[in-house]
């Protein structure tokens, strides 16, 4: 089934055609590693972890590389290490490894490639030498800045044109800038901040010549896929293309663009209960607190609840729907946990909405139709028909990245043998006082399981039940 992209670049959806199938290219921009990750940072990796595990399946595991960066040296980073009296080094590896915690309990795979800007150095340098080489970029003061100017496409993957940009900046031009708009390669560091050597002086580099120089040096050029956030488009990744094209002299190619990166992927807007998430209104929601206490797979389920373009509004009700929604698909894998699942393929139906620019609401349709038709065939006592709705789910999920554990282990994960035991023996008591009608008793046991933290889930097949997150 042909997989459709939405190019950030060319506007439209077009048909997926990596330039070597053998070998598909993909690069996301990762964290800036100074903090915990807030909730809005965690919908990239989640999106393009459905997109790679959707290439794994089309080309093969072993022929797919993807790359997530780590920046390691930044302004953020240098200030806590300060205020820490630490290295920027003992700063970074204590949030890199919280978010790497963070990610796996959301279910996304680890990236092939994880290039940390500080290993990369001499690629920047030597990168940014090039585009000085080329006539693009110059020296002043103990900076090297791009010259816009010398990049007639610039702004094509925004749709920002430089004339009207330059016409209403309200930047202040430091006097060694030629224009408002050229950006900064290499810049001093201040004192006691860490410095590399460069042939424009000791200092480090500015922020959008690390993804170019680490993306030429692990994936080669050009790359299949970029993916991030909708932030990144402008100035990051328009600035990415100017310094990858330009650094290799096709500054003034008719396709520039396309000698860097086949395809451009970015996900919308994240708000919270309505509104932007912001330090001042302090409704930054950090990914790492919410996962202590809502399980992971609740938390990848709504950020895929709407279509990665489109925003998306983080509150209490989307959670509260997601492990509705988990529930359901789990309760019926438990119904039909003693059927074999016959086959690994997902349904054509969900293959078709997910090949379609990665439409996860229209793929978590297909997976609820697929938990109806186990629940129908259940009743039936069509086993064959479960076996084949199984099969189907499950591999839908694997695609998704959800129903990865059992039913027994989401419903019951944290609870222990004695508890289950206490929690199975007050429902049949429930049972029982139901059917005679004792509502009196069926209330005690009933405030008895909620004391326990137990969440009651009756079906047409009995009762079922799960800890409260």
């Amino acid at each position: 089934m042909t997989l459709y992209l939405h190019d950030t670049l060319a506007r439209e959806k077009r048909a997926f055609e990596p330039r070597d199938p053998e070998r598909v290219t993909l690069y996301v921009c990762g964290p800036t590693v100074y903090d915990h990750a807030h909730i809005g940072n965690a919908r990239p990796p989640v999106v393009f972890d459905v997109l790679v595990r959707l290439l794994r399946r089309e080309y093969g595991a072993e022929s797919v590389v993807y790359a997530r960066n780590v920046t390691d040296v930044d302004d953020k980073i240098n200030a806590k290490a300060a205020r820490e009296g630490v290295s920027i080094g003992e700063v970074t590896a204590r949030y890199e490894a919280a978010y790497l915690a963070d990610m796996a309990l959301l279910n996304v795979t680890a990236p092939d490639i994880a290039p940390h800007v500080t290993d990369h150095m001499d690629a920047i340098v030597t990168q940014i030498g090039q585009i000085v080489d080329q006539g693009c970029a110059y020296a002043a003061e103990g900076h090297v800045l791009f010259d816009v100017s010398s990049y007639p496409s610039y702004g094509a993957l925004s749709g920002r044109n430089l004339d009207d940009m330059i016409a209403g900046a309200r930047v202040e031009v430091a006097p060694y800038k030629k224009n408002a708009h050229d950006f900064v390669l290499w810049k001093p560091s201040k004192e006691g901040e860490p410095s590399w050597p460069s042939p424009w002086g000791d200092g480090r580099p500015g922020w959008h010549i690390e993804c170019s120089a680490m993306i030429e040096e692990t994936l080669g050029l050009p790359i299949d896929i970029h993916g991030g956030g909708i932030d990144l488009v402008f100035p990051h990744h328009e600035n990415e293309i100017a310094q990858g094209v330009c650094a290799h002299g096709h500054a003034h190619g008719e396709a520039a663009h396309a000698e860097y990166s086949r395809y451009w992927m970015h996900n919308g807007f994240l708000t919270v209960d309505a509104e932007k998430m912001s330090k001042s209104i302090g409704n930054v929601l950090l990914l790492h607190d919410l996962v202590q206490h809502v399980p992971g797979e609740v938390v990848r389920w709504a950020l895929l609840s709407a279509h990665y373009r489109q925003p998306l509004d983080w509150n209490q009700g989307l959670l509260d729907q997601s492990r509705k929604n988990l529930d359901r698909l789990y309760g019926a894998l438990r119904r039909a946990e003693a059927v074999e699942a016959l086959g690994d393929m997902p349904s054509p139906e969900f293959l078709e909405a997910i090949s379609d620019d990665i439409n996860t609401p229209g793929a978590m349709a297909t997976m609820f139709a697929l938990s109806s038709e186990i629940e129908r065939a259940m009743t039936a006592g069509d086993h064959k028909a479960v076996g084949i709705a199984k099969a189907e789910l499950l591999a839908c999920g694997r695609i998704m990245g959800v129903l990865l554990s059992t039913p027994d282990v989401w419903f019951e994960g944290g609870a222990d043998d004695s508890m289950k035991a206490e929690v199975e023996g007050l429902l049949a008591e429930r049972v029982t006082a139901r059917a005679e009608k004792n509502w009196a008793e069926a209330d005690r046991i009933r405030d008895r399981l909620t004391a326990l933290n137990v969440v009651v889930m009756d079906g047409p097949t009995g009762a079922t039940w799960r800890l409260k997150d």
